[in-house]
């Protein structure tokens, strides 16, 4: 075996040129991926409503935090001649994948709500739309409703989505889960609706269950009773204040993990100041 020391090959000038050349492609298609990323987050931004909605004497304030790129949650309005049509969305999956779905089902809610504003009526529309589909579109939970301005109404159901959550006044708390299955999990399904009354200072949530399946490091879940006890002890805030405390609690109680799923946050209250 020789003793002389091994030299490596000094790489010539042409190999180090096509190694250039090969990183400044892949430098130049990854911006180019961010830029489309960023392109889509935009459209799904610009299909959601706005991050604060007044309507008639309601307040609605909503967010949406995705664990990647793009959620897979969404959160749309659609003002019509019997009220304002809101639905919550959860759509199976996440990333990029999920998020492409949102854009298609926001279209199909609004599709349904043109030509009825009943809940029941669009829920059961979509879910076969969706069946159609089953073998490629990913089971997705939905919550919507119809809030009627003038009476204070809402009427409801919910698509297999995590139940609302209304607190009176007066403390009092009530759970909104009238409804029927996941959207395209039976094609067949009907959607029953609940109807309530929001009255002066009465304030409801709606949540995807990225906020209720948010884990601590001992693994425990966020769950129904830690969202219950900070929604009361925001209770008596602005929709706003209320929307980032209980964001705010669902966060430190997760920290420092990150976060394993799409989280929206919807909170709607009835201040009976007019403002249209």
């Amino acid at each position: 075996m020789s003793a002389a020391t091994a030299v490596s090959p000094v790489s010539s000038p042409e190999k180090v040129n096509e190694l250039e050349q090969r990183l400044e492609t892949l430098q130049k298609d990854y911006a180019d991926l961010n830029t489309a990323i960023f392109e889509a987050a935009q459209v799904h931004r610009r299909l959601c409503a706005p991050s604060l909605i007044r309507y008639g004497s309601f307040e609605i304030a909503s967010e949406i935090f995705a664990v990647r790129h793009l959620p897979g949650d969404f959160f749309t309005v659609e003002e019509t001649e019997r009220g304002l049509v809101f639905a919550l969305g959860d759509i199976g999956g996440k990333g990029l994948a999920a998020g492409m779905w949102v854009t298609h089902l926001i279209g199909l809610i609004r599709t349904h709500t043109a030509v009825s504003s009943d809940p029941h009526t669009i829920a059961a529309a979509v879910n076969r739309d969706i069946a159609r589909l089953v073998s490629v579109e990913p089971l997705s939970t939905m919550f919507i409703g119809r809030l009627d301005a003038g009476s204070g109404t809402l009427d409801y159901c919910s698509a297999g989505h995590p139940a609302a959550l209304l607190l009176r006044a007066d403390g009092q708390l009530e759970s909104l889960s009238e409804g029927g299955p996941m959207l395209g999990a039976v094609p067949s399904a009907s959607f029953p609706c609940g109807t309530v009354q929001l009255r002066t200072d009465d304030v409801m949530l709606v949540c995807s269950d990225g906020i209720l399946e948010s884990f601590d490091e001992a693994e425990r879940e966020f769950g129904v009773h830690r969202l219950e006890a900070e929604f009361r002890r925001a209770q008596g805030g602005s929709v706003e204040s209320i929307l980032f405390s209980v964001l705010g609690a669902v966060q430190d109680f997760a920290a420092p993990r990150p976060l394993t799923d799409d989280m929206t946050l919807v909170i709607v209250r009835n201040t009976n100041e007019r403002n249209m």
